[in-house]
């Protein structure tokens, strides 16, 4: 009975014209973002921080969310049409998706891409209305030492995931960490790692690290990158798929689900490694693996449903640990802190309409983003027209005005200068800048639960390997770790991140 009592306070809030609203803009921009190869969610989440300071937290994280997943739609429409991912996450799609658009079946293509998102989305959406309620009550009964172990598992999590070199990932997440600690001491009030700069005092912002890393870096990068052609979109044809090809693709959906949900869930994971999984898995179960690559349906389904399902359901480990299991939800955490909110398991019973709103608006998105999506597949090949070169001034004007309006400070756009530098050059050394974001995000919560453990041990280390909750998540990290060191599982995480 609780559960329809929160449903219907969810959809309560959802439902709710600003809330809608904001919904539709969120869903709007993020299938835009996506269908633009060159303009990723990070970025213009990023950008639009500063934007929800006069909107109320609900609304402000509802069209945030809906930025993350709507870009996940948007990006397998012109990775089906004219071979042009917009996402990361739309590589694999571009494999089986455009050699169906060759063969004439663009139609049936997209139709699939979009029935499994929403088929995983919806799937999602429940997961997370079971999950984090249930997450978020054994959550209640950590306490300091178990949150650092929780932590320290995400750590090791992000350096594995991590595509490229792990050693450039350990690197990354370590100097992320660094930066996490500057500003005062929780304890002493000293300042450290300043370097005499009392305007990072109070530590460095995250917006500004968040624009420079994934906005101006991106901006460079694409510059030098992506070259100015957009291919010719072939005709969309029939987009009403057949009962026996439904029923073809569908187990192939919920697998393709169920492991985004898991990977989505996992610190580390996301909707890119993800779609790559379950593009993998279904070759691997297919009677005729031949055949992918070659337009094979369950090469476009099964990956689209899993880069949705992940973009949904890392919102769980986020809202009810307060822990982001990823870059993106790094910045939703930033974006609460930015409205007073602080994630974790006391906010589903202190925030219900909060909590349930999101929820729900989930719900509500990936119905938008359906009727959003089909018909307005001219329009999305006709902006792949416009030229990168006339874009980019426009992203780099937003970032500079985003970073300036969260504290009216000069200073943070210099910072934001600085980590473009560095996320550009990173991004050279093929360096992935994701976990040094959630370094940035977690060592100071870190280093506050340590401390804190410490204190009401008097000071003995044992004791997070004496709480039952504390040693589970050390083993795991311990496990993580001694699995990646065997070279089969290490050239598999290579294979899953090379584009076919």
């Amino acid at each position: 009975m609780d559960l329809i009592a929160n449903i219907a306070l969810g959809f309560s809030v959802a439902l709710s014209w600003e809330n809608l609203a904001l919904c539709f803009v969120g869903c709007l921009l993020g299938t835009l973002i996506g269908v633009l190869p060159g303009i990723g969610p990070l970025p213009t989440m990023a950008m639009l921080i500063p934007v929800t300071f006069k909107l109320e937290p609900t609304g402000a994280l509802i069209m945030l969310a809906g930025v993350f997943y709507g870009s996940q739609y948007g990006g397998s429409t012109t990775a089906i049409l004219v071979r042009l991912p917009g996402e990361t996450s739309s590589l694999v799609t571009v494999l089986d998706g455009h050699a169906l658009a060759q063969k004439g079946r663009a139609g049936i293509a997209l139709a699939m891409a979009a029935y499994g998102s929403v088929v995983a989305g919806i799937l999602s959406t429940i997961a997370i209305g079971y999950g984090a309620p249930f997450l978020a009550s054994i959550a209640l009964l950590f306490q300091s030492a178990d949150y650092v172990s929780v932590m320290v598992l995400g750590l090791v999590a992000a350096v594995v995931l991590a595509s490229g070199s792990i050693l450039k990932a350990l690197a990354a997440i370590t100097f992320g960490a660094l930066l996490g600690l500057v500003g005062t001491d929780i304890t002493t009030g000293e300042f450290r790692l300043t370097m005499g700069f009392h305007s990072i005092a109070d530590g460095l912002g995250f917006v500004p690290i968040a624009m420079g890393l994934f906005g101006l870096a991106e901006i460079a990068y694409n510059l030098e990158n992506v070259a100015e052609k957009s291919g010719h979109a072939v005709p969309v044809g029939r987009l009403l798929p057949s009962w026996a090809e439904i029923k073809q693709v569908f187990p192939a959906i919920l697998r393709g689900t169920g492991l985004g949900a898991a990977f989505g869930i996992l610190p580390g994971g996301g909707p890119t490694i993800s779609a790559f999984a379950a593009y993998s898995l279904e070759k691997r179960l297919s009677k005729h693996p031949e055949e992918f690559g070659k337009g094979r349906l369950e090469g476009v389904a099964s990956p689209e449903a899993a880069n949705n399902a992940a973009a949904q359901t890392c919102f769980i480990p986020m809202l009810s640990l307060g822990i982001p299991p990823n870059a993106i939800m790094a910045l939703m955490i930033g974006a609460m802190m930015i409205h007073g909110l602080t994630p974790g398991p006391e906010i589903i019973s202190k925030q219900p309409g909060l909590f349930w709103g999101m929820v729900m608006s989930m719900l509500v998105g990936n119905i938008i983003l359906v009727i959003l999506n089909l018909p307005l597949i001219g329009i999305w090949v006709r902006l792949l027209s416009i030229p990168y070169r006339f874009l980019f001034p426009t992203i780099l004007v937003l970032c500079c005005i985003g970073t300036y309006t969260v504290d009216n400070s000069v200073e943070d756009v210099l910072i934001m200068v600085v980590f473009g530098v560095i996320g550009y050059v990173m991004r050279k050394l093929e360096c992935e800048p994701t976990p040094m974001l959630l370094g940035l995000v977690l060592a100071p919560l870190l280093e506050e639960n340590f401390r804190r453990a410490l204190t009401l041990s008097d000071g003995d280390l044992s004791v997070f390997v004496t709480r039952p909750i504390s040693l589970g998540f050390l083993l795991a990290s311990v496990a993580l770790l001694g699995t990646m060191m065997m070279s089969g599982l290490r050239r598999r995480r290579e294979e899953a991140f090379q584009e076919e």
